[in-house]
């Protein structure tokens, strides 16, 4: 079926020559075949066909859409005639035209045939224009916030007749009022001063509720998160990193295990041609997870994660083009999400840091600044699409998503609506424990018989989270601990129990000073094909500590 956008620039293609032929259209059954065409005149619309073969009897049909189903017939013709002039046409409206022909056989049809009456009478061109939240805009598409009214006012402003249908329109008057409820479509209808006809249609969407809520209210409802990790962040394709492709099933397995939102690592970058543009393919892709997870009531935090490594030249040189670059990703997609809820949260960026250096080094100010600034950059980029990302909660990050570097340097964006930041930190200490599958490193926490580092254990990690709380979440600013977690090592078995603790304590610390915590995962704990839980203990303690 075709869609009221293109039935629109079908129409207005037909209208826009007259008259307009068309070649034989043919149609054949019962031992004949019949060849119409039609051709728009001033005054009619000229039919003629041949014949070949015997047939019975004639009868003309027409339409106004190339579908046969619902057609009309205009007209029972001796089965000898081979044409026929429907002045009955309306001029500048494209009609098709059957000739129907009843055999021994059977009733078969010709080819359909099109052509608008029309003669030396032009139709004219539509410019349309919306009115949403009082800014007119040339366009035939816009989605309303739900309870606002919107203006449609298409022009000429001058010298014909209109008449609407569709979205709750009435009436002659060139602009329409209308306070949509759900998504439609209102086609508006031109008759110039000869008497020719152009349709124009308007699609209206409903743009999801932005509720009045700050940043800090919101992050209490999100708490614990999870991350669907390795997946759309995975290159150059989402399955490379031996994860199947997200499903339904696993975002509400997600939601019924307990976790409240998640965090959507995508890399964009391998997806762009050579001027940035974002392949529409994986636009639509990242969208409909995107819709997985709100239709399992998720919130979601969608980022740019592994770009390539252009991000971290993070350089004075480098940075007006590291820049534009950010500038155009993220506006391309904020555009394609301006239309949703307040429950998708966009976070700015993954772990920036200088290339080549040792992480946890000593950092260079130019470094900081640069980082920094890419907040900033992020920031202006979304709120410049409006719609509701002139209203989104966006997530801002520090140099590595170090939380030392975040207390000591971190710099907020500015911003033009008030309350509506995050910030994100990660926590993998200690290192060796975590993550670092090469280490000796088993134990940890008060309970370790044999600890090879103490220097994260629970104080550490209580006095790590405080200065997050300090530096922002009583400033109004809440923290997402955007990743986070530890893994067993299969060496040593012994480790599972002190992989819980960690999880237990590091969590509930977490949620205690006021963190988002959102654990990292890459199929371990959830199957991600059919969203069952794996390691029901493991999920219920991270879920647990978040009370």
């Amino acid at each position: 079926m075709k869609s009221v956008a293109s039935l629109s620039f079908l129409l207005a293609a037909l209208s826009a020559a007259a008259p307009l032929a068309q070649a034989q259209n043919c149609g054949s059954g019962g031992g004949a075949t019949v060849c119409l065409t039609a051709n728009g005149t001033a005054s009619n619309v000229q039919l003629n066909w041949t014949v070949s073969g015997a047939v019975k009897s004639l009868e003309v049909y027409r339409d106004t859409d190339a579908d046969p189903n619902g057609r009309s017939r205009i007209a029972v013709v001796d089965k000898a005639a081979t044409s026929y002039a429907d002045a009955s046409a309306n001029t500048g409206t494209p009609y098709w035209y059957w000739v129907k022909f009843t055999t021994a056989a059977g009733s078969y049809n010709s080819g359909a045939s099109s052509a608008t009456r029309g003669g030396g009478c032009t139709p004219t061109a539509i410019t349309p224009y919306i009115n949403v939240s009082g800014n007119w805009t040339q366009t035939a598409s816009a989605s309303v916030p739900a309870g606002e009214a919107a203006i449609l006012g298409p022009q000429p402003t001058t010298g014909g007749i209109w008449t609407w249908n569709g979205c709750g329109t009435a009436g002659g008057a060139r602009e329409q009022t209308i306070r949509p409820t759900a998504a439609c479509t209102a086609t508006a209808t031109y008759t110039n001063a000869c008497g020719a006809k152009t349709l124009q249609s308007f699609s209206i969407g409903l743009a999801g509720a932005m509720r009045n809520m700050t940043s800090l209210q919101m992050s209490k409802e999100m708490s614990p998160g999870w991350n669907i990790g390795n997946t759309l962040d995975a290159t150059p394709t989402e399955t490379s990193w031996g994860q199947p492709l997200i499903n339904q099933a696993l975002m509400t397995g997600i939601k019924n295990a307990g976790f409240k939102s998640i965090r959507l690592p995508v890399t964009w970058t391998p997806h762009v041609d050579a001027n940035d543009n974002i392949d529409p393919v994986w636009m639509a892709r990242v969208t409909q997870v995107v819709k997985y997870a709100r239709n399992a009531g998720l919130y979601v935090v969608l980022n740019l994660h592994h770009e390539g490594g252009w991000l971290n030249n993070t350089t004075y040189a480098a940075q007006p083009a590291n820049n534009a670059r950010l500038t155009k990703l993220w506006t391309q997609i904020a555009n394609n999400f301006k239309d949703y809820d307040d429950y998708l949260l966009f976070a700015a960026m993954n772990e920036i840091g200088k290339e080549n250096t040792v992480w946890g080094a000593p950092k260079d100010p130019e470094w900081l600044n640069v980082q920094n600034g890419y907040n900033q950059v992020f920031v202006n980029a979304v709120r410049a699409t409006g719609g509701n990302n002139a209203k989104r909660h966006l997530v801002a990050q520090a140099y590595e998503t170090n939380i030392d570097i975040s207390y000591a340097s971190a710099v907020l964006p500015t911003d033009t609506i008030a309350n509506r930041l995050f910030f994100e930190i990660h926590y993998y200490d200690p290192y060796d424990f975590t993550i670092n599958g090469q280490s000796n490193m088993w134990q940890w926490g008060a309970t370790a018989t044999n600890p090879t580092e103490t220097w994260a254990d629970e104080p550490y990690v209580d006095a790590q989270f405080q200065k997050m709380k300090t530096r922002f979440v009583d400033q109004g600013v809440p923290v997402i601990m955007g990743e986070y977690g530890a893994y067993n090592k299969p060496n040593y078995p012994g480790m599972p129990p002190y992989r819980k603790a960690w999880a237990q304590y590091v969590t509930h610390s977490a949620w205690l000073h006021g963190l988002v915590p959102m654990w990292w995962d890459t199929g371990e704990m959830i199957d991600r094909n059919t969203g069952a839980v794996k390691t029901p203990d493991e999920i219920s303690t991270i879920v647990n500590a978040t009370k």
